[in-house]
């Protein structure tokens, strides 16, 4: 292989672990010095949204990825194999989406997103205009969110750290470009597969609750994980009302089967 080639594939492979486009050479050669900290694989695709346009998406290569060298993921809760689900995209997110970038943008309006993730739902009522905080327990939610901000040419956008499981926060435990603990009002809080646990002792609803405004809506995407009876009993502690619409999708109406339930809370 000759020396042009040679650099090509290392050029390729560069890319491929950092997600950084080929056309960028200053990106590529920040990429090159950085490579020896993330310790995982990446991919870049575009991802399509019912209703708006398309976004430019870097996430994990797969589920086997991990790389907590300093403990900062450990400290705060989250296992090897709970490591890389931040950094995937899942279903009930572009479904969540998709609802973000129907409604309407009310500019004295807060948003809210917990457990972004990568934050699609974010990304989208960020590009349309509206006032969001993005936020998720993971420390390298807020670089992702950053590099995917770039893809799209948006400009930056709040991220915050926000966890409701308890666990205490180490001042050097969140990623650099995340160093508040979210806090304040938001009229609408949204998220998306974030019942993954049957908290009967409502944890979760508490921690929305302390950052809903009075008068506040509540939206929540949830693959029928089964641990939504809880979560109703304690955001109607909470003064919540709730309505529930079914998201059942057949494969190629619009996109891959799913099936599921938008769960709509109302304060007033």
């Amino acid at each position: 292989m000759g020396r042009a080639g040679g650099q090509r594939q290392g050029e390729e492979l560069t890319r491929r672990i950092l997600g950084i486009p080929l056309s960028s050479s200053e990106a590529l050669r920040a990429g090159f010095a950085s490579t020896a900290m993330p310790g995982y694989e990446v991919k870049q695709e575009r991802v399509a949204i019912g209703g708006v346009d398309d976004l430019i998406i870097r996430s994990l290569l797969d589920k086997q990825q991990f790389s907590d060298p300093h403990g900062d993921a450990e400290r705060l809760g989250i296992s090897s194999s709970l490591w890389p689900l931040f950094g995937l995209l899942w279903p009930s997110g572009s479904h969540l989406a998709e609802r973000l970038g129907a409604r309407n943008v009310v500019k004295a309006e807060r948003i809210l997103e917990i457990g972004c993730g990568l934050g699609l739902a974010s990304l989208v009522g960020h590009r349309a205009g509206a006032d969001v905080t993005a936020s998720d327990c993971h420390p390298l939610a807020g670089r992702f969110l950053a590099h995917n901000l770039q893809l799209n040419d948006l400009g930056p956008m709040k991220y915050r750290h926000g966890q409701w499981s308890g666990v205490l926060l180490p001042r050097d435990a969140i990623d650099e470009r995340a160093p508040l603990v979210v806090h304040g009002e938001f009229d609408l809080i949204v998220g998306s597969d974030v019942l993954y646990e049957r908290d009967e002792r409502g944890t979760l609803a508490d921690f929305i609750a302390r950052l809903a405004a009075p008068v506040a809506e509540v939206w929540i995407v949830d693959p029928n994980r089964g641990n939504r009876g809880a979560f109703h009993k304690n955001m109607a502690r909470h003064g919540f009302r709730m309505e529930e619409a079914y998201l059942d999708r057949e494969e190629g109406d619009g996109g891959s089967a799913y099936k599921g339930r938008m769960l709509t809370y109302r304060r007033q």
